[in-house]
């Protein structure tokens, strides 16, 4: 590997992605990289930069389709302590962009931050979580962020106060910059009751989603005013399958992947879906997931 020397032994080849996405599905990296400090990154981007190769970053993989080829190109990952420390400031928490959402919330409602917990249950990093203002009927990120430090992919990093960042409905002006860190600014109250509300809030996820099996969560956004999950069960959609690929019972918005299934065949049912959808709801969907 010459496109990069000063990493050769610490990058990964023909690294299987599958095993790192809630799905389970998909082929492999043409390389995978884990930078252990900003530094690091800076170059590796540089040297994917001057070779041509396509970059994306992989978080907790659980809004991530990788497609069965795989991807021929770098994936990084920013699991080094460098981009997964927490540092808790009264009020005000530091976040790396590769450090845990669910972890974040549930030690923030047990610290009496209240802010986070609204999000038990979203599996992400917190660099996924902002890139797609990760959220549901409980609550987003976007409502505890106060700063987020962004790299581009020439190696420039700065600061930007959340309003530049221009949040909508699972939607940023993130663009491919790479969070570094985030700024959350959260609100001080009894522990008893954040922590409630966190066991409160993940207790109806697990009851209300198929959480237990091999998806990647919505597949598809709501349209404005509706609900996708409702529009596909009213569709009657709930079972439907393509292959080993099945719109959940439990959730319509939710495609399972059972054993033996293909990252194709969760593709060919998400059209399938869409185009039963319009037929006969007239609404047009649009997919929710990431797919490589």
């Amino acid at each position: 590997m010459d496109w990069c020397n000063g990493f050769a032994e610490r990058v990964l080849r023909d690294e299987p992605l599958a095993g790192r996405t809630w799905y389970g599905l998909g082929g492999a990296a043409r390389y995978l990289f884990s930078p252990a400090s900003v530094e690091e990154l800076r170059e590796v981007l540089a040297c994917a930069r001057r070779a041509g190769l396509p970059v994306r970053v992989l978080g907790a993989g659980a809004n991530l389709l990788v497609r069965d080829q795989g991807f021929d190109g770098l994936v990084i990952r920013l699991d080094s302590s460098a981009f997964t420390r927490v540092v808790y400031e009264d009020e005000r928490v530091i976040a790396g962009g590769g450090a845990d959402l669910m972890q974040l919330a549930r030690d923030c409602a047990y610290r009496g931050l209240a802010g986070l917990e609204t999000l038990a249950g979203i599996p992400a990093t917190i660099g996924g979580a902002i890139v797609m203002n990760a959220g549901g009927k409980f609550g987003q990120i976007a409502d505890a962020v106060e700063s987020v430090t962004l790299m581009d992919r020439n190696g420039t990093h700065r600061e930007f106060p959340a309003e530049d960042l221009r949040f909508g409905y699972r939607s940023s002006a993130v663009g491919d910059r790479i969070v570094l860190h985030a700024a959350l600014r959260l609100r001080r109250a009894q522990v008893d009751e954040v922590r409630s509300r966190f066991h409160d809030i993940w207790r109806f996820k697990k009851a209300s989603q198929p959480m237990a099996a091999h998806s990647a969560g919505c597949v598809f956004r709501n349209p404005p005013g509706e609900s996708a999950g409702r529009l596909i069960d009213q569709a009657g959609l709930k079972g439907a399958t393509v292959g080993r690929a099945r719109v959940s019972d439990m959730h319509g918005n939710f495609i399972v992947a059972d054993a033996g299934a293909k990252a194709a065949d969760v593709l060919a049912l998400a059209e399938y879906v869409r185009a039963e959808v319009i037929a006969k709801k007239g609404v047009q969907l649009e997919l929710e997931i990431d797919v490589w």
